[in-house]
């Protein structure tokens, strides 16, 4: 799911995406040292490469520690894209068959969990570019289209489409105001919108359902 970058080069990517991505973030060695969502991230990458070259022991060593460590529990086997951001991340859990996109965003208590204690794929696909809100579950080998959004609390147990918004218990999938304003609600957690807060002394806009409310 990723290109091949040097070590250092994906570390300090990973630096500068929660830099863009996170409003309150403080100097980059502050980030380096102190971000649990951060660490878990490096020390599933390191577990996966020992996990994909047979040393599985090691590997569950490893993310077991990392658990402790770090609150965030990844499975060694699951599969992590580029710029992956687990923002405060306590309770996350991403299950052995998971696949997770490129510049997905996800929150804390969140599980990418399975239905099955069958073998085979039993934990979600998550595209790019998605979000997924604090204390969400998405259970079984169904698939999160690119762009999509998961609202707080939501349980999903079906495929998400591109693009779409699934909240609720279980998840029900709420439909875009439209492709301009759903392409500036992607970018409004990058951007710090919705940390924001309103003018006091501006003129009131037209009242309209904000896509990322329910984030």
């Amino acid at each position: 799911m990723a290109s091949e970058i040097g070590v250092l080069a994906r570390m300090l990517e990973d630096v500068r995406t929660v830099q863009r991505r996170d409003p309150a973030a403080p100097a980059w060695w502050v980030i380096a040292g102190s971000y649990q969502g951060l660490h878990a991230v490096w020390y599933h990458r390191v577990a996966h490469w020992l996990w994909r070259h047979r040393a599985r022991s090691y590997a569950r060593l490893l993310s077991q520690h990392a658990r402790r460590a770090t609150g965030i529990e990844i499975h060694p086997g699951a599969t992590l894209g580029r710029r992956v951001f687990i923002d405060h991340g306590m309770g996350v859990v991403i299950g052995e068959t998971a696949v997770v996109g490129n510049d997905v965003l996800l929150f804390n208590g969140i599980n990418l969990g399975g239905t099955t204690m069958s073998p085979g794929k039993r934990h979600p696909t998550i595209g790019d570019r998605v979000v997924i809100g604090a204390g969400a579950k998405v259970l079984g080998p169904l698939r999160v289209g690119p762009d999509a959004r998961i609202g707080a609390n939501a349980v999903v147990v079906k495929d998400v489409p591109d693009g779409a918004t699934a909240v609720g218990i279980p998840a029900v999938i709420r439909n875009h105001p439209g492709a301009t304003e759903a392409s500036t609600a992607a970018s409004s957690v990058d951007s710090g919108d919705s940390h924001r807060h309103p003018d006091p002394d501006a003129m009131p806009e037209p009242v309209r359902e904000p896509a990322m409310y329910y984030i």
